[in-house]
């Protein structure tokens, strides 16, 4: 039985040299997760509590709890409160629009292209500083804010409702400690409007 289950994960080609091996084929996938891939805009969606959709594109239960990925819509001027994960890193991907991040005390700006990475416990945010909507795509490592995005669509009709998100925030291992950008950060452009 072993020798049969052993023939299974060799391709029969062996490396050459003096210690040659058989080459292997990669571990079998687990019936809990499989390969996939998704058309533009597919996926599940909620309202993203700050102006525009959420669309999941990989959750916890797809990956084992390895990761989520999100693609995140945010409106001019929005963006989630400062605030640090106690269990998870995060990158974040700029796909569309201007976006500035807070890393730390850090503010840079981030325009299509940027990337930034985020590991738990560091208190971040970010913010669209663009004059039309700006699109993210976020991973999440490991899974877990599926429940807070679902739950925070659930209980208010409000974008950048800071009361609910405060309220949600240690249910998903987050803790907020600041406000967001558009009030700690204000830009030329918001402070003269």
């Amino acid at each position: 039985m072993k020798a049969e289950r052993d023939s299974h994960r060799t391709s029969g080609a062996t490396s050459s040299g003096p210690s040659a091996r058989p080459i292997t084929s990669p571990p079998a996938i687990s019936n809990q997760m499989r390969p996939f891939a998704l058309k533009p805009g597919a996926g599940t969606s909620v309202r993203n509590p700050v102006g525009g959709q959420l669309v999941f594109k990989l959750r916890g239960e797809q990956s084992n709890g390895a990761m989520t990925v999100f693609e995140t819509v945010a409106a001019p001027a929005e963006g989630p409160p400062l605030h640090f994960h106690q269990l998870q890193d995060e990158w974040l991907y700029v796909l569309e629009g201007e976006i500035r991040f807070r890393l730390g005390d850090d503010v840079v700006p981030a325009p299509p292209g940027s990337f930034a990475f985020i590991p738990r416990g560091v208190a971040h945010t970010w913010q669209n500083t663009g004059r039309g909507p700006a699109v993210l795509l976020a991973m999440i490592a490991p899974s877990g804010l599926e429940q807070f995005f679902g739950r925070y669509a659930e209980l208010t009709e409000q974008a950048a409702n800071l009361d609910t998100f405060r309220a949600l925030a240690p249910e998903a291992g987050m803790t907020v400690v600041g406000p967001p950008l558009a009030q700690s950060h204000r830009t030329h452009e918001a402070a003269s409007a």
